[in-house]
């Protein structure tokens, strides 16, 4: 079968004929049909530090993916050949005490689809029952492809309470933008978004943003009197993995305020831990999506109306893999799919 797969430990990514997973007892086939580039495939493709401490090669990538049901084994019960299917990306063990009780999210012996096993970038991935999701036919294949970061930012979104609250997000990458529905969805009164990318900042506006602040330009408090604000912000998420952006929320925050941090933030970053105590901020870690309620929630609120559709920016045949990881590499997109 064709593959894109990461063959050496140097810059780029590399399509190669690859064997055909077998479907084991418990496990389901899946013939892939979309699939989309994540910022972590980006980091493979670049080959950055942490892509070296953390690829083996050869490598198959990807774990963002829809597909249709190819093959099941012999004790699987809930699927079946010609279903539309995606899958979480995290495999979990089962067994330790967050699996137990019921929050797999937070397993310590997760496995990664594209990162310590062969993931979705080839014509077939071979994942267990438990981690296969259905695609409910009101939801298109394009957007079935990214549950995955859609789910981290459901999953970031719906942590805190949001109705009627002023929302500051830090990041206009594609789960910062899509965070953007999510918190007008569900109530916020005002949703901020932050970047230093002209491009994602207009498309955050497209996307609903109240304000889309380049941070290069303006800072956030200039823009309080605009949007009736007088002390801060009452919820921040930061999904830029920036030191600076964390910096910004954690000094445009309301007392009392929460905090929920998804990007990855550099280990010499350095913040004002007496705002963080003075304030009575609450600051948690997001990793991954809840299983499987996040993706329960994905699922209904798209079919009640939830939007996210002009993420979607660029959509390519898969043989034109290296133009799609050139654009998304340029920062000029949202989401590329690959149609295989």
């Amino acid at each position: 079968m064709k593959a894109i797969m990461k063959l050496h430990g140097k810059h780029g990514i590399w399509m190669d004929d690859a064997p055909e997973p077998k479907c084991g007892t418990n496990d389901v086939k899946i013939k892939v049909t979309h699939s989309s580039i994540c910022g972590t495939d980006l980091h493979i493709y670049k080959w950055n530090k942490w892509a070296e401490d953390n690829i083996a090669t050869p490598l198959i990538i990807g774990h963002e993916f829809c597909g249709i049901v190819h093959e099941v084994g012999s004790s699987v019960t809930h699927y079946s050949p010609g279903q539309r299917v995606s899958g979480e990306g995290h495999i979990t063990c089962g067994y330790c005490r967050n699996c137990r009780a019921g929050q797999k999210h937070l397993c310590h012996r997760t496995i990664g689809i594209g990162i310590h096993r062969d993931g979705a970038f080839a014509d077939y991935i071979v994942i267990p029952e438990s981690n296969v999701w259905p695609i409910h036919e009101e939801i298109p294949s394009d957007i079935a492809s990214f549950f995955d970061p859609f789910g981290n930012a459901v999953h970031a979104g719906l942590h805190y309470e949001m109705i009627g609250e002023d929302v500051l997000i830090t990041g206009a990458g594609p789960i910062g933008l899509m965070a953007i529905s999510i918190c007008n969805f569900v109530g916020a009164r005002n949703v901020v978004i932050t970047d230093v990318n002209e491009y994602r900042l207009d498309l955050a506006r497209e996307m609903g943003a109240t304000k889309a602040i380049n941070v290069r330009n303006n800072s956030i408090a200039e823009f309080f009197p605009e949007l009736n604000m007088k002390s801060g912000f009452d919820v921040g998420l930061e999904m830029s993995g920036a030191s600076e952006a964390l910096i910004d929320i954690v000094s445009n925050m309301y007392h009392g305020g929460k905090i929920a941090l998804l990007g990855l933030i550099p280990n010499t970053t350095q913040i004002n831990w007496d705002s963080i105590i003075f304030k009575g901020l609450t600051v948690k870690g997001i990793y991954g999506r809840e299983m499987y309620e996040t993706w329960y929630k994905m699922t209904q609120m798209l079919r009640s109306g939830l939007n996210v559709s002009k993420i979607v920016t660029h959509k390519l045949p898969v043989n034109e893999y290296e133009k799609a990881f050139s654009i998304v590499e340029s920062g000029e997109c949202g989401k590329v799919i690959m149609v295989w």
